[in-house]
């Protein structure tokens, strides 16, 4: 059984059905995906609803204080000190309440948010290459890092903003009916006339915060592209150049961020500036009103303090509104990365390995295409029996699908016909996580890691000892050189190893594979980078580390080839060749013609 999922069926009823799905969601709101975050600290958020009400109740209280204080302290001539007294009182209830929401609220979208991350992060890990061919590392960063700020913002501040200002502007409104139904009724027409034109606006605001996140991330994805190359940037002396390309994604995501903040201004703009003329001319109604003696002065102020509420209330949702819409933008990209579902996953009816120290393998007729070359075959029908402990070498020119081997056996991707086999089981019905236990890789351009070099060994078994990491690295013969370093084996070797020479570097992660210690190990052009007198003392150490184990090797050296038992000629997919050393330089086939060049070379 397979596990690798197969393409949508695409077409027109596919597309219309996929836009209206899109359609849909965007109606139901992109930040109801983040529940499943939020469900883990209901406790939390039911604490910061009760906070959030008792502040709102007790702001609530506020003008019905004054209005006694004016009606009965001024004008009934009562004593004033109560009134006063009271009102201290209330204002520190009220301070206890929007502080501890403050904090509560914010401890919420500080969590959501990490655990958002570390969500997004570990369904990164779990994409095929594949994956990374049509998505950028740069963009994928982006939304790690901007996007989940933006709902830090909205979850842990935005949200309880708003939630407070609608509460105060229900609360405002419904303490305005009790005060003076006549004004009330007035002021809810005007408001009705000055609010309808949010909803239209907000989805022009939500549709110019995705585009402008959008093009922060493409300003991410090239500077990170950039900055990873700088040698041959710099090589080339197209800095320059590179400056000023990087500067037409810095404008075009300006231009595209003062769009959206043109409109959200002018919303913001438009909405505050209609309701507060609306509650200046209700009041204006309310003085009349007093002045006829039909509403006391007490009663006026209270109202005056609810149409403030009302209208600040209004005024704070029209602020939250913008930045909800950015959030919501924002989830929508994050949901895209969580939805991707990784192209090779476990089986549903899972095989397992034998327990071998030796591996045994298989490639039975197999063919491969990538995905982003569909029509180009990468391999065709290669048919090769590794036997346990032999050491085969993969030779041939360029391009000639060696490495292909080799992703497909650590299942990077999946074969789109026959089947590899290891030890007897087709490695489709394995956990990826349990082939690649079995498998050490030391590749042609190897990764080092910002660590020590005592952890970047220990990289090949995180529970190895220090003792254990040491004898690995003696046998890489990467012992001597360490020990030179300002702290030996805690030196810091830098981003991607830039204090290492490139012979030092692959010597570390050969030191890294034979800390490993599988039946199968993969070597792509291990000695590539390395001197004549450095490939001499490497090559002792690979032959500790491929003694006893199944080794294939992709070599086009001719010191290297001469390790192997026999020798596989791959070429434009094909296996055009096999046997040993010997046999292939007698035949005088392909192989002998590379190794003919090198030797002239």
């Amino acid at each position: 059984m397979t596990a690798t999922t197969t393409a949508p069926v695409t077409g027109p009823d596919s597309e219309a059905a996929a836009k209206a799905a899109t359609a849909r969601t965007r109606r139901v709101g992109a930040l109801k995906q983040l529940l499943p975050y939020l469900r883990p600290y209901r406790g939390r958020i039911t604490l910061a609803l009760v906070m959030l009400v008792l502040g709102s109740v007790t702001m609530l209280v506020v003008p019905l204080a004054f209005r006694d204080l004016i009606d009965l302290g001024f004008i009934g001539k009562e004593s004033i000190d109560w009134h006063f007294l009271a009102l201290f009182v209330i204002a520190l209830f009220w301070g206890v309440t929007v502080a501890a929401r403050y904090y509560t609220v914010s401890w919420i979208g500080e969590r959501v948010t990490a655990d958002l991350r570390s969500a997004v992060y570990a369904r990164m890990l779990e994409q095929s290459p594949e994956y990374f061919e049509t998505t950028r590392t740069g963009e994928v960063l982006s939304r790690l890092t901007g996007d989940t700020t933006l709902v830090q913002t909205v979850v842990g501040s935005s949200v309880s903003m708003g939630l407070r200002s609608f509460f105060q502007f229900i609360g405002g409104l419904v303490m305005l009916a009790v005060t003076s139904f006549k004004l009330f009724a007035v002021t809810v027409v005007l408001l009705l006339v000055v609010v309808a034109p949010l909803v239209w606006v907000g989805r022009s605001v939500r549709k110019l915060s995705r585009e402008s996140q959008d093009r922060v991330a493409d300003s991410s994805a090239m500077a990170g592209e950039i900055l990873n190359a700088m040698p041959t940037v710099q090589a080339f002396t197209q800095e320059p150049a590179e400056a000023k390309r990087f500067d037409v994604t810095v404008e075009t995501s300006f231009a595209s961020a003062i769009r959206r903040s043109r409109v959200r201004a002018l919303m913001t703009a438009g909405i505050i500036g209609g309701v507060f003329g609306a509650i200046v001319f209700v009041l204006w109604l309310g003085a009349k009103s007093v002045t006829a003696g039909t509403m006391t002065a007490g009663e006026l102020a209270s109202f005056v303090l609810y149409a403030v509420f009302a209208a600040g209330g209004v005024g704070v949702l029209a602020e939250v509104w913008g930045d909800i819409m950015r959030a919501a933008g924002a989830t929508e990209r994050l949901m895209e990365l969580l939805a991707a579902k990784p192209m090779i996953a476990a089986p549903v009816r899972l095989q397992h390995l034998p327990n071998l120290r030796q591996a045994r393998l298989a490639f039975d007729n197999i063919s491969f295409r990538y995905p982003s070359r569909p029509t180009q075959l990468a391999l065709d029908g290669i048919t090769l029996d590794v036997k346990e402990g032999e050491t085969v070498a993969l030779v041939g020119p360029s391009g000639a699908g060696k490495t292909t081997l080799f992703q497909l056996m650590l299942r990077f991707y999946d074969v789109a016909e026959g089947a590899i086999r290891f030890d007897g089981v087709d490695i489709r019905d394995l956990d990826p996580r349990e082939l690649r236990e079995q498998i050490s890789l030391v590749s042609q351009e190897p990764v080092i890691f910002s660590a020590n070099a005592m952890e970047n060994i220990r990289y090949g078994r995180a529970a190895a000892s220090d003792d254990e990491v040491i004898a690995a690295a003696r046998a890489a013969l990467c012992d001597d050189f360490i020990l030179r370093l300002p702290e030996g084996y805690q030196t810091f070797l830098g981003e991607r190893g830039v204090r290492l020479s490139g012979g030092q570097r692959q010597r570390i992660a050969i030191a890294r594979a034979i800390l490993r210690n599988p039946p199968l190990l993969l070597l792509d052009e291990a000695t590539s980078a390395l001197d004549a007198e450095s490939e001499v003392l490497v090559g002792k150490g690979l032959e500790a580390a491929m003694r006893g184990r199944t080794t294939l090797i992709i070599a086009h050296r001719l010191s290297t080839v001469q390790r192997a038992d026999r020798i596989v000629v791959i070429e434009q997919g094909r296996v055009v060749e096999i046997g040993t050393p010997a046999e292939l330089l007698k035949s005088g086939g392909l192989y002998a013609r590379l190794a003919n060049l090198q030797l002239v070379a």
